[in-house]
């Protein structure tokens, strides 16, 4: 419940929470839950200390959102975040890092002593999955909305079986600068590079993946979202060349939405932006969205009917020396909260 002492206009509570809000998951509509992990990470590690990191930079963000006024008073709310993950995501990453030197020192990957450590860091993996999936279910059975904040990009997988066990047919927006759809990527079956292509094996009931702003992937990935029906693609290059050809973003957010079915899951990697957003997140690449391109296509989602079910934000890396990450990473939370919300108003149950 609101306590009646916070002040929206006045200075950040650091209470905790996500920007500080003074909401309980019992009553809140809108519950974030916290995966501190980056054990399967391949080149720049630093996620599993995103959501200390975002709530800390969230506290400095005004409320009052043009685009989604005052909705944030239904309630948004933290959920205690189990920090025994941050404990054995460092735990196995240690494994993990010596596999990945192993592997790119052109090492077999059947080597017994590689075989052990995979082993150990994918029944790891298994569990961090099963681990967020129980706390998924618990706020949604309870009638919450869920939003997840990573840790790597292999953290959303049990909140979208959650939802899949829970919804008939729902499609993924996923704004990214890499497809995900590689198969046990470096011998991880649950890799931040594995996340799509686990999700379509695992998830019958994602009809639609509509993978936005994506420019570094494997032909083997390429080759897999061109033949799958399930998959739909926006290119970061085929948006540029349909801008320099004189198409206006807004036209290009319908045609993605368009894609989507009527229930939506956002899946939202801080690398699908262009590189000043999130300098240090683990695979940063060249291209990418604006900030505001991004927001623009979120609010074009939520202004169209759809609703928005679910959603995360992963790969935020930040760093004590520079803000930026933390700043980029909370404010965009504060947008995927907003216009979730946003979706719910247009559709009301």
């Amino acid at each position: 419940m609101e306590n009646k002492t916070f002040d929206p206009d006045g200075v950040g509570v650091a209470n905790g929470a996500y920007f500080g809000m003074p909401f309980d998951p019992e009553t809140a509509e809108l519950v974030l839950i916290s995966a501190p992990w980056d054990v399967t990470v391949s080149y720049g590690a630093g996620a599993a200390y995103a959501p200390d990191a975002i709530i800390e930079a969230s506290t400095q963000l005004d409320f009052h959102d043009p685009l989604a006024p005052g909705l944030w008073r239904r309630g948004i709310a933290t959920a205690d975040v189990d920090y025994t993950l941050q404990e054995e995501s460092q735990r196995l990453r240690a494994d993990a890092a010596r596999v990945i030197d192993h592997l790119e020192g052109g090492g077999s990957p059947d080597d017994d002593y590689v075989v052990r450590k995979l082993r150990r860091v994918n029944e790891g993996c298994a569990a961090m999955n099963a681990n967020i999936e129980r706390q998924a279910a618990r706020w949604l059975d309870a009638g919450k909305t869920v939003g997840l904040v990573g840790g790597d990009h292999s953290t959303p997988y049990g909140l979208i079986r959650a939802l899949g066990t829970r919804h008939e047919r729902f499609g993924v927006l996923h704004i990214d600068a890499h497809r995900d759809l590689r198969e046990a990527y470096e011998g991880f079956e649950f890799s931040h590079a594995s996340i799509m292509y686990n999700v379509l094996r695992d998830v019958p009931q994602v009809g639609r993946i509509v993978q936005v702003g994506v420019r570094d992937f494997s032909e083997g990935e390429a080759a897999l979202a061109d033949a799958s029906e399930r998959v739909a693609s926006f290119d970061d290059f085929a948006l540029a060349e349909a801008r320099f050809r004189g198409e206006i973003w807004d036209a290009l957010c319908r045609k993605i939405v368009d894609e989507l079915p009527e229930e939506v899951y956002v899946s939202f990697d801080i690398d699908g932006l262009t590189y000043e957003n999130c300098p240090h997140t683990g695979t940063p690449v060249s291209g990418g969205l604006s900030f505001n391109e991004a927001v623009w296509l979120l609010v074009v989602l939520a202004r169209s009917g759809r609703r928005i079910i679910g959603f995360d934000l992963v790969e935020v890396a930040p760093v004590s020396e520079e803000r930026i990450d933390a700043i980029a990473g909370a404010r965009m939370l504060w947008k995927l909260c907003g216009q979730t919300l946003a979706s719910h108003s247009n559709n009301p149950e």
